[in-house]
């Protein structure tokens, strides 16, 4: 049985590599983190407030692993080549979904979707 043992375990996007790729998936959950913070803001239940806090941060975990999809299995080197800020930027807006999942003010979660929205007009320019 150990010659049919894995040595070592890998990850993948999808188990067929499928191509399939889009910066909406990480701008749509954090816009969820923006609009959690906002509830968190306007209510004064402990309990529901607890409920945001572990929500929001899920969904911002949700945010760096999209991000994370798109720059290491879709960006390729010539993409960089084009896009010389892209690395910045990637790295950027990975922080500030940490900064997002650290803080429960929605002008956090302002500046991740804007670092997003960056980052998807460069993956659209790079699709055509």
């Amino acid at each position: 049985m150990r010659l049919f043992k894995p040595t070592r375990v890998v990850h993948a996007h999808c188990d067929l590599m499928c191509g399939v790729y889009d910066p909406a998936q990480a701008r749509i959950e954090a816009e969820s983190v923006k609009a959690i913070a906002e509830k968190y803001q306007a209510s004064d239940d402990e309990v529901f407030r607890q409920r945001c806090v572990m929500l929001k941060e899920q969904r911002a975990e949700m945010v760096k692993h999209h991000l994370w999809v798109l720059w290491t299995d879709y960006f390729k080197p010539p993409h960089v080549e084009q896009f010389p800020q892209l690395h910045d930027l990637v790295w950027r807006a990975t922080k500030a979904a940490g900064d997002s999942k650290k803080s429960m003010d929605p002008a956090a979660a302002e500046v991740l979707l804007g670092l997003i929205s960056q980052i998807s007009d460069i993956f659209w320019e790079t699709k055509k």
